[in-house]
């Protein structure tokens, strides 16, 4: 399967499995033309019959409502683009409680700060500390270093010859 079913196409394959059913098809055969159970028809046979098309339509997802809308969201994982000194924080430091804040002032949504680091990692937003960069870096010298003198020391550390596993037994026979 390319793409996991919309609740609209679930509707729709529950509708065309009675609609099947109704022109004499078995719902065995049914079942097996749309790749489910017979124990999936059987069950849609039973609403349609007991509640009619109403029977069949979606009702949306159980559960509690998202906070935050899927733009509202694009919004906040927008932000980690910028520095939190953008937002008035004094260091160049992310952390969950800051975004907490941020999403409470902007949206009037709380959030956890724990389970906000939960949430930010299932969307690819991992804790990160920004690396300081010494002043005296010279980046020219560190490029050459490694360009000729790292090369240069690895050649050296090679061994020669065969080596042995054990400090008890000689390397060859």
């Amino acid at each position: 399967m390319d793409r996991p079913l919309t609740l609209k196409d679930r509707e729709a394959r529950r509708l065309l499995a009675v609609e099947r059913v109704n022109q004499g098809y078995s719902q065995t055969e049914v079942a097996a033309f749309l790749g489910v159970s017979d124990r999936a028809v059987r069950h849609w046979m039973k609403a349609y019959r007991a509640r009619g098309r109403d029977g069949l339509l979606s009702r949306g997802h159980p559960g509690r409502p998202v906070k935050l809308s899927p733009d509202r969201v694009a919004e906040v994982l927008s932000w980690f683009r910028l520095s939190p000194t953008a937002f008035g924080y004094a260091t160049h430091l992310w952390t969950a409680a800051r975004v907490a804040a941020l999403i409470r002032d902007r949206f009037g949504v709380s959030f956890n700060p724990r389970y906000l680091s939960g949430w930010l990692a299932d969307r690819g937003v991992t804790p990160q500390r920004p690396q300081p960069v010494p002043k005296q870096r010279d980046q020219n010298r560190i490029d050459g270093w490694v360009r000729d003198a790292w090369p240069r020391i690895l050649k050296k550390g090679a061994p020669i010859g065969p080596t042995s596993s054990s400090s008890t037994r000689p390397a060859c026979c």
